[in-house]
């Protein structure tokens, strides 16, 4: 049996849980609500502050979707009690950062600003001071959507591995290349 799947989740007070036609589960909770389309092989039930999620059989198709489908629940339900957080840090002279509404400015050494919307379901905040990088922080209860806007905004200028000059997670670690040697 998958390691992961057979695990039962402690659903925590204040989180309610419905399993809906179609296997929709929805979580809700103090931060906010999300749903998740499970697939209609594996069984998902509720019991005593428990959730366990069961699979028909042992094929691999089975054996796959079931720690998976046990891990993004985990995820829901982490998401609506804490929510989740990823910090990025613009290394680099005059890379700048600006957050207004849902709307992120951000200067990455291009000869124009770059221009992103932020989803609703994701807030953001720059913090810019002296003597360290300025740093997007981003916050959302959804886990995937929250890592699909980080790295869209690390991709727009990854670190180079000679300077470490670019966007990068706050705990990432860059390895370095030594340049050129020097002449004669």
């Amino acid at each position: 049996m998958s390691r992961i799947g057979r695990n039962p989740i402690t659903v925590p007070g204040g989180v309610t849980i419905t399993v809906g036609a179609d296997n929709v589960v929805t979580v809700k909770g103090p931060k906010g609500e999300l749903k998740e389309a499970v697939n209609r092989d594996l069984k998902v039930e509720v019991q005593d502050n428990q959730l366990l999620v069961t699979r028909p059989t042992d094929q691999i198709r089975h054996r796959a979707l079931h720690g998976l489908t046990r891990a993004l629940i985990a995820n829901m339900i982490t998401g609506v009690t804490s929510g989740f957080k990823k910090e990025l840090d613009l290394v680099g002279v005059g890379f700048r950062a600006a957050i207004q509404g849902q709307t992120l400015d951000m200067a990455l050494g291009y000869s124009h600003n770059i221009i992103m919307e932020l989803p609703k379901e994701v807030k953001g905040e720059a913090k810019m001071e002296k003597g360290v990088p300025p740093r997007i922080t981003l916050e959302s209860i959804d886990k995937q959507l929250l890592g699909q806007v980080a790295a869209k905004i690390r991709s727009l200028r990854k670190p180079e591995p000679y300077k470490g000059k670019g966007v990068r997670y706050s705990d990432e670690v860059v390895r370095r290349k030594a340049g050129k040697s020097a002449g004669k």
